[in-house]
């Protein structure tokens, strides 16, 4: 009989047959830091450890995906050195063995948006939304998604949800082809373990290196990406733009960015 699979705090693993259940919970909105990261990354590397293991559902509980890191009232108190380690985190995370498809819920925002991105698969729900609201706070975009949107829906279209901060609903997201399913709300769980166990019942050898072949570089790219977006991040996080950003985000009003 196999040990029982670790625990970590905000993140749970259970084993249904050949699939690995990877969800996190930071009620109400999800948001993420360096600590949830680690513990998201120790919990793929534990299913991958297990041979049985052939896919990875990753999900949220919830009415929210992922809102992203916090900021607070004050960005500034965002540390450039924790956001090495969320960044490291993304790039763990899409350097590992296993498919990956996302349950996406509801809200998957700014760096939540990067999470759901890292998934081989997505199925949304009509209640999901993608946002890369990254101009909108005053901040270059991060998690990596300059690298890996671009590869899923095409150059101009990125362009579009990144320097416009663009919404795109379930359905939207999947006529870009950044959902591959959209699924009722109810029924949501259930089709995202079923498409998972669909790819388990492949061959393994043949599985992964194929995902790998089609992958390609990607993992260096996002390193490449992180190492590139925290450097602007750094340079945005004192600007009065990112605070007004914040403070217009808070109180839900049009921001008033002056370029400084």
């Amino acid at each position: 009989m196999s040990a029982p699979l670790p625990q970590f705090d905000g993140v749970t693993l259970r084993l249904e047959g050949a699939v690995g259940h990877l969800t996190f919970s930071r009620p109400p909105e999800n948001y993420f830091d360096e600590a949830l990261l680690d513990n998201l990354c120790a919990g793929l590397d534990a299913l991958e450890a297990r041979p049985e293991c052939r896919a990875v559902v990753l999900a949220a509980t919830g009415r929210v995906f992922c809102a992203g890191a916090r900021f607070g009232d004050d960005p500034s108190a965002l540390k450039s050195e924790a956001l090495v380690g969320i960044y490291q985190g993304a790039a763990r995370l899409v350097s590992g063995r296993l498919p990956i498809v996302a349950a996406v819920q509801g809200p998957a925002i700014g760096g939540g948006l990067g999470l759901a991105l890292i998934a081989d698969f997505r199925l949304c729900a009509p209640e999901a939304r993608f946002h890369a609201n990254f101009a909108r706070l005053g901040l270059h975009a991060g998690f990596g998604i300059t690298a890996l949107l671009p590869r899923i829906i095409g150059q101009q279209k990125a362009a579009e949800m990144l320097l416009a901060a663009r919404r795109v609903t379930g359905e939207e997201a999947l006529a870009l082809g950044l959902a591959d399913r959209l699924v009722p709300l109810a029924d949501l769980a259930q089709a995202t373990a079923d498409f998972a166990a669909t790819l388990a019942e492949g061959a393994p050898l043949a599985v992964q290196s194929m995902r790998q072949t089609l992958r390609g570089d990607l993992a260096q790219a996002v390193r490449d990406a992180t190492a590139r977006e925290l450097a602007e991040q750094r340079q945005h996080l004192q600007s009065a733009d990112l605070a007004e950003g914040v403070r217009a985000a808070h109180a839900r009003r049009p921001p008033r960015f002056t370029g400084r």
